[in-house]
Parts: structure tokens; sequence; C-alpha cells
């Protein structure tokens, strides 16, 4: 037997989460066979490969996918689900085994933490949601228009600056690394005059930092976009203008989604963002390094069908 998309590919990184997802993926492979559903798994080899692997799996017509590790698991999966911005395969279904440091997506949309038993559960029904994913398009690092596809949080200015830092650490380091990584974007960070362009208003501000939510939390549980719901055709957008420690100095109430309303945040909602700025500013978006501004971000509406 199949579940009603056919049987499951799970896609592994095996490095995230400290080896979690190793762990979990046979545990995950045989709690489905009990569901009496098939499955099997394939492992990423290097950075960039489950966008390989997921491409490969939808064009031999395996079309219920499961990522098995962290937010950057779940970004290259969603990148090899697309062919440019279309869908690989009108019919996939992608499911979120989370087990990786951040996992923030699987936290919006319920799937946070849950045991192979509740997995396998969850991927034997015929529920879906289908959700909004993001574009980004920037400067990569030989100053060549990029685009890539997002699902959860992207970010510009400070944000991003910290996630480029950080892999400078070692991953043994765990989420302290994200700790001195923000430290060090504190010195690094310009307050740059930029023009933020949205559907229905233009703002300018010195800019420290951009946030375009699709996915209510980041940084491993931080609520920094409350307002953000992945299926609404809009972005939850917060644009950060005061002291360059703004951000970090807000963390534990952003950890709680209690930042905004605030006088330095400008909030809104909007389908498309456009950075511009004096300085080139970093780009991320799902906790991966992308490029530079200018930005321009963009969506998807409801071209994913996520498995709940």
């Amino acid at each position: 037997m199949a579940t009603p998309f056919g049987p499951v590919r799970l896609i592994v990184n095996p490095r995230a989460g400290r080896g979690a997802s190793a762990a979990l993926a046979p545990d995950l492979v045989a709690a489905l066979r009990r569901e009496g559903v098939e499955a099997d798994a394939v492992t990423t080899q290097a950075p960039g490969h489950a966008v390989a692997l997921a491409s490969e799996a939808l064009d031999a017509d395996r079309r219920h996918l499961c990522a098995v590790g962290g937010d950057g698991t779940v970004h290259e999966v969603v990148n090899g689900m697309f062919d440019g911005q279309e869908p690989r395969h009108p019919e996939a279904v992608l499911a979120l085994a989370q087990t990786g440091s951040g996992g923030d997506f699987a936290r919006t949309v319920g799937m946070s933490r849950l045991s192979p038993q509740a997995l396998a559960r969850r991927m034997a029904t015929d529920q879906v949601m289908p959700v909004d994913v993001g574009t980004v398009a920037c400067r990569d690092a030989d100053g060549q228009e990029a685009t890539r596809l997002w699902i959860n949080v992207a970010e510009v200015g400070w944000g991003a600056e910290v996630v480029r830092r950080a892999p400078r650490w070692p991953r043994r380091f765990g989420r302290f690394r994200y700790l001195l990584a923000a430290y060090g974007a504190i010195a690094a960070t310009r307050r740059p005059p930029a023009t933020i362009t949205l559907d229905h208003t233009t703002v300018e501000r010195p800019l420290v930092a951009a946030v375009i939510g699709n996915g209510q939390f980041f940084g491993g549980g931080m609520k920094v976009c409350p307002r953000a719901l992945p299926d609404d055709g809009r972005f939850n957008v917060q644009i950060f203008w005061g002291s360059r420690s703004q951000v970090f100095s807000l963390t534990t109430r952003i950890y709680r989604g209690e930042h905004v309303p605030h006088p330095n945040i400008v909030e809104q909602q909007s389908a498309t963002v456009a950075v511009d700025a004096d300085e080139a500013l970093a780009v991320e978006a799902d906790g991966e390094p992308l490029g530079t501004t200018p930005a321009r971000f963009g969506l998807l509406p409801r071209a994913l069908r996520l498995k709940l």
C-alpha cells in the first residue's frame, strides 16, 4: 500500500541536528511501513544536494517527498520541487520531519518535534495545506543576479549578516555561534539610507534590517513575524530603522512575538518587497546566505502542497 500520493521518499540531511536526521530516518521508514506505507530514504552528500534529489524524485514520478532536517534542508527540497517558478510535478506534496537546530517553518504549521509514529500517521492521510512560496532575486557572490525560492523567512541587513557570519564558528558551539555572530554583526552593520517598496507604499529609512515573513518563526523559535500566515498571499514585512543594536536588544521580546508595534519598526503586509540601499546589504532566506542588495521579493500563491 502507498499513501494517496504514492510511496514516500525521504530526503535526509545526515548532518542536521548533529546527526539526529540520520538517526530518525530508519525509525520513520519503519513507522511508515507499520502504517502500511511504502517508503525509502536517500541521503544528501553535500550542500545543495537536496535540490537535485528532490528534482530527480519528482522527475521519476515520486511525488510524496519528506524533508528530514532543518530549515536549510526544507529550503533546498522546495527549490528542487520547482522548475523556475513552476511546480515540477503538479501533484507533489511535501512532508516535514524537523530535526535541525531551527525547524522554524515546521513550528508555524504545527509539525515541530513530532515522533516518528506521529509523523507516519499524518503522512498516511490525504490532508494537505496549500502554502505560498517566496521568491527572491539578488546579487550573488559574483555580482550576477540570482533567483531562489524560499518558504519561511527572508532578511536583509543585520539578520542576514548574522547568518553569513555564523558558519565561521564550529557547529559544536550550537546556538552560541549565532550569539557570537550577532555581536560581530552589530559592529559590521551599517545604517545606509534605503528605499523599501511595497505593494501600496514606499518606506525610506536608514535601514538596520528588513524581515520578510511567510512563516512566523526563525532563529530557533523566535516569533519574529507573529502576523504572518503562509497561505494568505502576503508577507509580514518589518523594517527596523533604529540603532544598530536594536534587533539584538529586542531578542527577548522577539522570542515572544511582542516586539511589534514599536516606534522604530515599520510593519506592513505586502505580496512584493523591493529593497534598494546606498550600500550593498546582505540577503538571506531560510537561514541560507544568498547575496546582497538590490533585492526583489515576491511570492507564488499557494504553489506548494504541504503534507499535514
